[in-house]
């Protein structure tokens, strides 16, 4: 037997967790994104989008496409929370694991034929176990690569389970829009299209000069390999993070200093917890400002020694804000920290850092049992009034 690639996708993930949690929500229309003038919509349920609704779409839009649907700002810890027990299912299922999100990923079932029993017995399983452990439906692709196994997990959503094999995989491709291929996005479709390429078929059997002349050399190799069915990458556990940050859009732009610093001491206390949750220090702290013409700029700042403390972040990216001297028609601020050191040595001062890790610890243990806003500072809280 060749390869076996199995991917797995959560339908309608943010949404359906709601729903799960909430009884009112169950079979109603439930959209979860940002809900300012400038959100865009993360997920919405099957109901939503039976009117039209979608993922990306401007919230002002579903809004008027779906006025009665239940607008919901979205609880990132829960969702984390249920990812992280659904890829500790698909960690028993797989010895190798490739997240794609926080709610797909390719499990590489290669050589396990002896312990899986059939193919598709071996998917149904697991679609069980992840509906009986969590409440929530999952559709399932699998296929002799990853290309046709996240093809294969999209064609009959929601609670879909479709095989790819040699021997019906053009059956499977032929019909379908050159849209379906991963990677092709509406520009490069519209150039498909003004060669009179609509279908995957129709890309198969264009000469690669043809292609080649259009888009490149690159891109014609690559997309006769989908579209043929080849795809040797291999599935491989991501790369750790390099970075860990935090940016927020506003609904309306900033207009002053204290707005801002404001802000920077919220992103900084998120910042840090995220840091110590995944146990890593960073010695550069990075600031992000865009304004409401779009122009952005970023400033950093790399520290003598590796910091994940709240208050260390925030002073870092109050001096970079400050230095650009910029107060007003701020749209979007963000800061981030890289330079991982993750054996970071004690300062010179012990004690003290002693001190600081206990407090944390403290602090940690609060957010990790209430969320992130079961601790914050109180000039937080005041603002949040």
């Amino acid at each position: 037997m060749g390869r076996l690639v199995m991917h797995v996708d959560m339908d309608a993930f943010f949404a359906a967790i709601e729903q799960r949690d909430h009884e009112g929500y169950r079979g109603q229309p439930v959209i979860v994104g940002g809900l300012s003038g400038r959100g865009v919509v993360s997920t919405c349920s099957y109901e939503a989008r039976r009117f039209g609704v979608h993922s990306a779409m401007p919230m002002v839009r579903a809004r008027r496409l779906c006025p009665q649907g239940i607008f919901l700002p979205g609880r990132f810890e829960r969702y984390r929370a249920v990812s992280r027990e659904i890829f500790a299912i698909f960690a028993r299922y797989a010895p190798v694991v490739e997240p794609l999100s926080i709610d797909e990923a390719f499990l590489d079932l290669t050589g396990m034929e002896h312990l899986m029993g059939t193919p598709l017995a071996y998917a149904r399983k697991l679609k069980a176990e992840i509906r009986e452990k969590t409440g929530l439906v999952a559709s399932v692709g699998l296929a002799p690569n990853k290309f046709l196994a996240k093809l294969a997990s999209d064609l009959r959503k929601p609670d879909g389970l479709v095989i790819v094999t040699p021997e019906n995989m053009r059956a499977i491709l032929d019909p379908l829009p050159v849209g379906r291929i991963w990677g092709v996005g509406r520009k490069t479709e519209q150039v498909l299209q003004r060669l009179g390429i609509r279908h995957i078929q129709e890309l198969r059997g264009t000469p690669r000069e043809k292609l080649a002349a259009a888009m490149g050399e690159h891109m014609a190799a690559h997309l006769l390999a989908l579209a043929d069915g080849q795809d040797d990458r291999p599935v491989a556990p991501r790369e750790p993070a390099k970075s860990i940050g935090k940016e927020v859009t506003f609904p309306v732009d900033l207009q002053s200093q204290a707005e801002a610093e404001q802000v920077l001491l919220e992103l900084a206390e998120k910042v840090g917890y995220r840091l110590r949750r995944e146990g890593v220090k960073g010695r550069t702290v990075q600031l992000k400002l865009r304004l409401g013409n779009f122009k952005t700029y970023t400033r950093s700042r790399t520290l003598p020694e590796a910091t994940c403390y709240d208050e260390e972040i925030y002073h870092v990216a109050q001096a970079l804000y400050r230095s650009l001297g910029i107060c007003q028609g701020i749209r979007l601020l963000g800061i981030s920290v890289s330079s991982f050191d993750c054996d970071a040595e004690l300062s010179l001062f012990a004690e003290q850092t002693q001190k600081k890790e206990r407090l944390y610890a403290a602090i940690d243990r609060i957010k990790d049992k209430f969320g992130e806003r079961g601790i914050t500072k109180a000039q937080l809280l005041r603002k949040n009034k």
